[in-house]
């Protein structure tokens, strides 16, 4: 298999049905949506949406029904970005290798282009799934409880909670990353398995893969926060250590850090042996995001 190729296929994929299912830039209020497209189609990995198609298709799914799935994920997750860097939050200045949205456009219109995009994640579920209900109410609860108090927003005010602060445990960081990052991976995989009708034991599988790809991600991005450049990152590098950040390299170091990214990657893709179908996509992908810090 040419996983390049294979991965350009479905970001290509991806930035189609983003365009497709996100209202036109000439909609009213132009602005709003304006900031919305500059953000959401300004650029990124598209990993949470590659992930749901290729889960997917691992279990059999042959057509495009889970590209909705994919996209309503994508929003959600730029969204999240968009709050993120933030004055009150973050306090960036790039994203995706662009002015970040508050700062190309305003604090006001990056915070509603923000709550446009969540609430558009779910309009989209409604909207594209409306005659398959079942899939849809379960599509939705997946990624509400994803993004909600308890995971994505709950990691974010973790987050916010432990910087500067010098007493913060091993376990305190778990918790951060397992929600503020690993959560939405989760997600993908599991909306990606529910497109495919996947049995419960699948479902499982898929879940427990993007518990350890989650935390992988997230160990490899704070690696690459203190070891690469903004050029290479898309973003501002060494914003972590300059925010004095909870993070696996300020409270592990970057050898272990390392080390610990390699376990959660072989753990995934030894649970990922036990799917059922054809997962050498979904395995080469894992084994690309190690290559980042080797």
């Amino acid at each position: 298999m040419d996983f390049a190729a294979a991965f350009k296929h479905k970001v290509t994929r991806v930035e189609t049905g983003l365009d497709r299912y996100v209202p036109a830039a000439t909609t009213r209020p132009t602005r709003l949506h304006e900031a919305m497209r500059y953000s959401l189609l300004g650029g990124g990995k598209r990993l949470r949406p590659v992930l749901a198609l290729a889960s997917a298709e691992a279990l059999g799914l042959t057509d495009e029904s889970a590209l909705p799935a994919a996209v309503a994920i994508e929003c959600l997750h730029t969204y999240s970005l968009i709050h993120d860097d933030l004055p009150c939050m973050d306090n960036d200045d790039l994203r995706r290798g662009r002015p970040t949205v508050h700062r190309q456009f305003d604090e006001a219109t990056a915070l509603l282009a923000g709550d446009a995009l969540l609430t558009e994640a779910f309009i989209i579920l409604s909207v594209h799934y409306a005659s398959r209900p079942t899939l849809a109410q379960a599509l939705t609860r997946e990624l509400a409880d994803a993004a909600s108090s308890r995971r994505l927003i709950g990691g974010q005010m973790e987050d916010l909670l432990a910087e500067k602060k010098s007493t913060a445990t091993a376990k305190e960081l778990e918790f951060i990353h397992l929600n503020k990052t690993a959560a939405m991976i989760e997600a993908a995989f599991v909306m990606g398995g529910l497109c495919a009708e996947a049995p419960q034991s699948a479902l499982s599988v898929l879940r427990t893969v993007g518990h350890h790809v989650g935390l992988a991600f997230q160990i490899i991005d704070d690696v690459l926060d203190a070891t690469a450049d903004t050029a290479t990152l898309g973003k501002t590098a060494g914003k972590d250590a300059k925010a004095d950040k909870t993070t696996f390299v300020k409270l592990h170091g970057i050898e272990t850090s390392r080390r610990l990214a390699h376990e959660h990657g072989q753990a995934a893709q030894s649970t990922l042996r036990s799917l059922p179908g054809d997962a050498a996509f979904l395995h080469a992908l894992i084994e690309s995001m190690a290559a980042r810090i080797n």
